[in-house]
């Protein structure tokens, strides 16, 4: 079968889209081929909208598959079942470009596949996903303002490295997702290692850069391959009954309801215009179905007026100026550490637990390098928290996200396992939201770490700026401390977290078709003088410096290092005696194949019997040296003693007492303790102890 093949060369690899090859019922597919890495992406939609409705019906997914990579599926099942937490992620980053680009007014079902065939190290298939999405949905009928590209940067000892390989990406100082339109910056997502801001503007706009070569090659495609856009029914709001509603509400008395300080107070003063809206018109069915998204976008509209053209915010703060902020540490009672943190009406307590390094998540995914996790946050959004009633089904792609942003942010100031050798795990629970509970959750779990004992690096804030834009692209202004309001209606949600020195991670979000240079170097500008005014205002007024030592509750863990030849005689056949050693201590051991062991434990005094047992097993008998031991064994000739799990030596029947006995029995009985010394090697290169030349 004939199908058209299109190339190029990006980052030093060939890249290779397939189309009409295969999956041809979809709107638009592609298979794309970057090294030895595939990926099917197609992009499909209904023919009609979905009634009732009032917004775009998107669904981005990426599907691992694990034959991709070798593997079949763990688990008794042996088959793939719910999304991983990199394939959420992954389908996020692939939406939030892309959906600003879909029309406003489309109410179609969409759904962007992305299937992964087969995945090359040194291509990431998340990438490919990326690209194939834009150009599948660009040559489909589906109405789109496209394309757009991406871009991934790492960056070692300094130097940038473009579309760095799994390796590369998981061990170097930057970790940067950026998508554009041919025009502007449409999204950022970065992890970093503390990279300055200047830096990291830098490092967007080399990404944006390259990006440009990547929609020339789209259209390309999309000219020679691409199908007529399909006509749609429009969902827009009439203007006619914009105007009717101004009739009954006036903008003014639209200005005097949204602008409040109260999340509570402004939604009840809409749920009474919605009513009264209601009520006059009651006749007409058609404007009764829109009249929720006509009041949301009156609202949208009136906002927007004050922001942009009068610098008024909702809430009457400056354009700066951050909500009142508070902090707290110790609010829970037996916890490992905990800290609560709360910017106006957004409220997050996080709780920290410290575990043994037995206690990493397992991670089984296309990821062949990252097999385990030593830190993990995880972030939890109840309804409660938002004034609404509904029942908790786990954590939806919105709490992974924000979980995963603030994991990103604190993971360059995590101590590493010979300075600290716990598993670490903060859970970031959502009191109250209004506005970027993300960040706060920053805030919160760098104090509650602190808190625990953890001695992280340096301490980590977040903070959000949002965008209000007019008719060209100067007529903007950026709002330093987002509300829900303000994101709701605003075009942009620019998320920063970073130390003192640098920036940590970045998630931008926005609604609308890219972001000029401008406006990208005042939300970092912006970002960066928030976070250190609530670090030296707020978090180090509340703590200072991690705690010395770890909490009463959490575990206790001493380390010591062995030879790894030595690692055998601790494990013993079948792992008899390190079970041996946990059953009579009671404490966990860990121990890694360099030889470094964790003893992990509540009872100090078990700890450190469990470490003298350990040397005694990994140290080889010396002459001189005494050591106590129990009967384990009676013979004619001697007694057997058990100095350690593993570890015996035998006294002979004239070295168990001064005088001369005729049965063993006499003196010793199995379970006895006894000191013995070591007398070195007999004439046949024997150990040999000595109960009676104990001193």
């Amino acid at each position: 079968m004939a199908y058209k093949s299109y190339s190029m060369e990006l980052a030093g690899r060939t890249l290779t889209v397939d189309i009409d090859r295969v999956a041809k019922q979809a709107n638009g597919a592609a298979l794309m081929h970057y090294g030895e890495t595939t990926v099917l992406c197609t992009a499909t939609a209904s023919d009609k909208p979905r009634e009732g409705i009032d917004f775009f019906p998107l669904s981005v997914e990426f599907e691992e598959k694990m034959y991709a990579v070798g593997k079949v599926p763990g688990g008794f099942n042996k088959r793939e079942g719910k999304a991983s937490e990199n394939s959420v992620l992954t389908a996020r980053v692939i939406d939030r470009p892309m959906r600003p680009l879909f029309p406003k007014d489309y109410r179609n079902d969409c759904t962007l596949n992305n299937l992964v065939l087969s995945v090359d190290p040194e291509c990431r298939p998340e990438l490919v996903a990326m690209l194939g999405s834009s150009i599948a949905t660009s040559i489909s009928d589906i109405p789109f303002d496209g394309p757009c590209a991406t871009t991934q940067l790492g960056m070692v000892n300094g130097e940038f490295v473009v579309n760095p390989n799994q390796d590369l990406w998981d061990n170097g100082d930057l970790q940067l997702t950026v998508a554009s339109t041919s025009e502007k910056v449409i999204m950022i997502e970065a992890g970093a290692n503390e990279i300055p801001e200047d830096k990291m503007i830098e490092a967007i706009y080399f990404c944006h850069d390259i990006n440009q070569t990547i929609i020339s090659f789209i259209n390309k495609i999309v000219k020679e391959a691409g199908k007529p856009k399909h006509d749609y029914e429009s969902c827009a709001v009439p203007e006619e009954m914009f105007a009717a509603i101004k009739e009954v509400v006036p903008p003014e008395k639209m200005e005097e309801a949204v602008f409040t300080d109260e999340k509570q107070v402004r939604e009840e003063n809409i749920r009474q215009i919605t009513e009264k809206l209601e009520e006059k018109f009651a006749d007409n069915e058609e404007w009764l179905a829109m009249l929720g998204e006509a009041v949301y976008q009156y609202q949208k509209k009136t906002v927007r007026k004050m922001i942009l053209k009068d610098h008024k915010r909702p809430d009457g703060r400056q354009i700066t100026q951050i909500r009142p902020l508070a902090a707290e540490i110790d609010i829970i009672p037996r916890v490992h550490g905990s800290a609560m943190f709360t910017r106006g009406q957004t409220q997050i307590c996080t709780i920290t637990t410290l575990a043994p390094l037995s206690e990493k998540q397992k991670v089984d995914g296309l990821d062949t390098f990252t097999t385990e996790k030593r830190y993990m946050h995880h972030y939890n959004f109840p309804a409660y928290s938002v004034g609404e009633t509904k029942p908790s089904r786990g954590p939806g792609r919105r709490e992974i996200g924000h979980g995963a942003l603030a994991e990103k942010a604190l993971v360059p100031v995590i101590p590493n396992e010979t300075d600290f050798p716990y598993t670490i795990r903060t859970v970031s629970e959502t009191f109250e939201s209004n506005g970027s509970t993300s960040q706060a959750s920053i805030c919160a779990s760098t104090m509650s770490l602190m808190a625990a004992g953890v001695p992280i690096k340096k301490p980590v804030a977040g903070i959000s700026c949002g965008l209000v834009t007019g008719e060209t692209d100067d007529d903007y202004i950026v709002l330093t401390d987002i509300q829900g309001l303000e994101d709701f209606f605003g075009d942009m949600d620019f998320k920063v977290a970073g130390t003192k020195d640098g920036i940590t991670a970045i998630q931008m979000d926005i609604k609308i078709h890219g972001l000029t240079r401008p406006i990208v170097e005042e939300a970092i500008r912006r970002t960066r003088e928030a976070r250190m005014y609530i670090l030296d205002e707020v978090m180090l007024k509340t703590i200072s410096e991690p705690r010395k030592t770890v909490g009463k509750y959490a575990p206790k863990i001493i380390q010591m290092q062995i030879d790894p030849l030595k690692i055998g005689d601790v494990v013993g056949q079948r792992g008899k005696t390190i079970n041996s050693l946990i059953e009579r201590t009671g404490v966990k051991i860990d121990i890694t194949d360099e030889g470094m062991i964790s003893i992990c434990g509540e009872d100090e005094a078990m700890m450190q019997e469990a470490r003298r047992l350990i040397e005694i097993i990994v140290t080889d008998f010396y002459e001189g040296q005494v050591l106590e031991g129990e009967v384990i064994s009676i013979k004619e000739f001697g007694a057997f003693l058990e100095f350690a799990p593993g570890k015996e030596g035998m006294v002979h029947i004239s070295k168990i007492a001064k005088e001369r006995i005729r049965h063993i029995e006499d003196v010793l009985t199995l379970g006895d303790r006894v000191k013995a010394v070591c007398l070195g090697k007999d004439k046949m290169g024997r150990i040999s102890f000595s109960i009676k030349d104990v001193r």
